[in-house]
C-alpha cells in the first residue's frame, strides 16, 4: 500500500466534548492516509458540533453528524460507517489523538484484517506538554482468539491495561463480508465484542509496538463512567456468543471465562447499588439469599479496600513516571 494513498475513514463519536474534539480532528486532518473524518455528535448540549467544523482544514475531508439524541458509542460509529465509504476504517475517541506519522507506519503491509500499535495514556494534568514519544520496533505479532479474550480480563493493579483498549485499523470490505456491526446496545465493552466476533470469523488481528495513538486519562471520562446495566450487557452479550451451536469447544470456554468476569463485577456493582438504596444490613441479607454472588460480591470489596490503599501511592509514582504505554515496547537503538 503506497503511504500516500488516501484510504482511511477516522470516525469520532462525540458527546460533550467540545474541550477535545478540536484537536483530535486536526491529529487525523493532517495525516495524508486520511480520506474522510466522520463526526458523530452523539446528543450534545454544549458546543461539540460548533467546535467540531471549526476544525474543518478546508479540504472537504471532515463530515459532521448530529444524532437528536444520545443513542451510545456503538450507534454513533455504526450511523458514521454508514456514512462513510473509504476502505479503511480506523476509530477516534474524542478526547484522544493520532500521534503524527501514525498511518505511513502502520499501514506499510497488506497481512491483516485489523493492525493496531501501541498507545500511550497522558495523565490529563499534563495532557498540554509536548510528547516526547519514542520510537519502538515494530516487533509485529498476530493476536489470536485466546490471547485476545484472555487480555481483556481485568487483573487487579493493572490499570487500563487491557487489550481491549488497542484502536485497530479495519478493512470495511471484511466487516461487510461477515456482516460486522456494533451492538448498538452496548455502552461498554462494544469494542471487545466486535473484535472477538471478528476473531471467530477468522480475522486476521495485527499488533505492532510502534506507538501512533495517544490516549488522554480522564478521572471523569465517560469510559470510567459504567452503569449497572452496562455490565449486565455486556455480559449478556458474551452469552450471546455462546448461544451459538457452532462455536467451538475451546472459544466456549474462553468466552464463558469472560462472562463468568463481567459477571462478578456486575454482582458487586449491585450489591453496592442496593446498599446505597436501602442500606449495608438489608443489602447483606439480599446477598445471603443469592449465595452464588457471594463469592464475587465480597472478593471484590476486598480487592476494592486493598486498591484504595495503594492508590495514592500508585497515582503519584505514575505521575511522575510520566507517559505510561499500553504494550511494553523496545526502543529502536541509534548508533
Amino acid at each position: 500500500m503506497s503511504s500516500s494513498t488516501a484510504t482511511v475513514c477516522t470516525i469520532i463519536a462525540a458527546k460533550n466534548a467540545s474541550g477535545t474534539i478540536g484537536r483530535s480532528i486536526r491529529s487525523a486532518l493532517r495525516e495524508s492516509q486520511v480520506a474522510e473524518v466522520v463526526v458523530v455528535d452523539d446528543g450534545s448540549t454544549d458546543d461539540t458540533v460548533q467546535t467540531a467544523r471549526a476544525a474543518d482544514d478546508g479540504s472537504g475531508r471532515l463530515q459532521v453528524l448530529s444524532l437528536d439524541r444520545n443513542r451510545g458509542p456503538a450507534f454513533a460509529r455504526n450511523h458514521a460507517i454508514a456514512h462513510s465509504s473509504a476502505p479503511l476504517i480506523a476509530i477516534l475517541d474524542a478526547d484522544d489523538f493520532f500521534l503524527k506519522g501514525r498511518f505511513g507506519r502502520l499501514l506499510d503491509r497488506q497481512d491483516w484484517d485489523f493492525v493496531a500499535d501501541n498507545i500511550v495514556f497522558i495523565d490529563s494534568r499534563s495532557d498540554g506538554l509536548e510528547l516526547d514519544v519514542p520510537e519502538f520496533e515494530a516487533t509485529p505479532r498476530f493476536l489470536d482468539l485466546r490471547g485476545f479474550v484472555e487480555g481483556n480480563i481485568s487483573k487487579r493493579g493493572a490499570s487500563r491495561g487491557e487489550i481491549g483498549f488497542l484502536k485497530p485499523v479495519m478493512r470495511r470490505a471484511f466487516l461487510d463480508a461477515h456482516k460486522l456491526r456494533y451492538r448498538e446496545d452496548l455502552r461498554l465493552g462494544e469494542d471487545y465484542d466486535l473484535y472477538a466476533r471478528a476473531l471467530l470469523k477468522g480475522a486476521r488481528y495485527k499488533v505492532v509496538h510502534g506507538c501512533g495513538y495517544g490516549a488522554i486519562v480522564r478521572p471523569d471520562s465517560l469510559s470510567g463512567k459504567h452503569r449497572t446495566l452496562d455490565l449486565k450487557r455486556l455480559y449478556e452479550a458474551d452469552r450471546a456468543i455462546l448461544a451459538s451451536p457452532d462455536l467451538p469447544g475451546d472459544a466456549r470456554s474462553l468466552f464463558s471465562q469472560h462472562e463468568r468476569h463481567v459477571r462478578g463485577r456486575y454482582e458487586l456493582r449491585r450489591f453496592l447499588d442496593v446498599k446505597a438504596e436501602i442500606g449495608l444490613l438489608s443489602a447483606g441479607l439480599r446477598a445471603l439469599a443469592r449465595p452464588a454472588a457471594l463469592p464475587a460480591i465480597v472478593g471484590g470489596i476486598a480487592a476494592d479496600k486493598l486498591d484504595a490503599l495503594t492508590a495514592r501511592h500508585g497515582a503519584a509514582a505514575e505521575k511522575a513516571a510520566g507517559p505510561r504505554y499500553l504494550l511494553e515496547g523496545r526502543p529502536v537503538s541509534r548508533l
